[in-house]
């Protein structure tokens, strides 16, 4: 009997060494297989974000866009009772400088939400929508963006709050939603979310939020699970260099490396699990307060048998696509060009 104990004793023992010496390997197998199939989720994703009739709307660029005001003597309140109604684009044929965009409108009909129809061609071009070019004759508006939230409070640049919540519609089809709160206080600081939901279950989302501790981050999503996302955060902290601490977190599904001020190794996680035989570093192109992996940054990972991987060179495919997206989402130019035009126009009888 005592032989016996002293054998599974002896078992157990081995068993246990056994598994602490293949840690290593199961590590590097696990972290291994869950990153680069979460990239290839993510650039499966993208691919179908990319191709979807919708995206051509985030490329839209900064020319032309409307300045806001920083006159603090100017206020302004617009709801969206106030510029409800089926808006109908009808080419002009003449040119006028400052000729308000609404006069490029046509009110068709009576509705709950502000809907605006218009070629699709001329919101993918914003500075050609007061310019008439012989073939707008034949443009259909195959666009169509269905406001049924608007709340536009301006008193000045400081003290604002904005709401819009919309459907975008292409060929007849739901192309998908958009979705921006904006809110800046003197008090409370700034918050701003916007949102871009597909018809495929993927959206994109971007947040910022500033006071003493400063958030801000990217996201693309399948339902609620989280494909990518970069997230910066600041917080207050008189000890601290410079009186705040800092950490970066860019996560592509199962796998989340996190970066903190005064650490000088960035670590690496799978599914919460922190991996001691992975090596990252973090390269920053460029000094830039939001460097994101597709445009000033990359992350370089070293495992333990001494291969070595870049996060570019896993969503390669992808990079262009995201930078697309957080660039259309931090600015949405395109909502501003259409629905806060129209509605100021509306607003004033021009």
């Amino acid at each position: 009997m005592k032989n016996r104990i002293i054998i599974g004793m002896l078992f157990v023992i081995i068993l246990m060494w056994s598994c602490e010496r293949n840690n290593s390997s199961l590590d590097t197998v696990t972290l291994k297989q869950s990153i680069n199939q979460s990239a290839a989720d993510l650039n499966t994703a993208m691919e179908i974000i990319g191709t979807s009739k919708a995206f051509s709307l985030l490329t839209v660029s900064e020319s032309g866009a409307k300045s806001v005001s920083g006159d603090s003597i100017y206020r302004v309140y617009i709801g969206l009772d106030q510029v409800k109604g089926v808006y109908d684009y009808n080419p002009v044929t003449t040119f006028e400088r400052g000729i308000s965009l609404i006069k490029y409108f046509t009110k068709t009909a009576d509705s709950n939400y502000m809907v605006v129809k218009m070629p699709l061609k001329k919101i993918e071009r914003p500075g050609s929508l007061r310019h008439y070019e012989e073939a707008d004759s034949v443009l259909t508006n195959n666009f169509s963006i269905a406001v049924s939230e608007y709340h536009n409070n301006y008193n000045s640049f400081r003290d604002f709050d904005y709401i819009l919540a919309s459907q975008i519609s292409i060929d007849d089809a739901v192309a998908g939603a958009l979705n921006i709160e904006y809110v800046v206080s003197p008090a409370a600081g700034t918050e701003y979310k916007s949102q871009y939901t597909f018809t495929d279950g993927y959206s994109a989302k971007y947040k910022y939020l500033s006071g003493d501790t400063t958030v801000s981050g990217f996201g693309i999503f399948k339902d609620d699970a989280m494909l990518y996302e970069e997230k910066r955060q600041t917080v207050r902290n008189d000890t601290a260099k410079f009186g705040r601490e800092h950490m970066y977190t860019l996560t592509i599904g199962d796998v989340q490396i996190v970066r903190k001020s005064g650490i000088v190794a960035p670590a690496i996680y799978v599914n919460g699990v922190l991996q001691t035989n992975a090596m990252v570093e973090i390269v920053d192109k460029a000094v830039d307060p939001e460097a994101t992996v597709c445009k000033k940054r990359d992350i370089r990972i070293t495992f333990d048998d001494g291969t070595v991987t870049t996060v570019s060179a896993m969503i390669g495919e992808s990079v262009e696509n995201i930078k697309v997206l957080f660039e259309s989402l931090h600015n949405v130019y395109f909502a501003a060009y259409i629905v806060d035009w129209i509605a100021y126009d509306i607003y004033y009888q021009r």
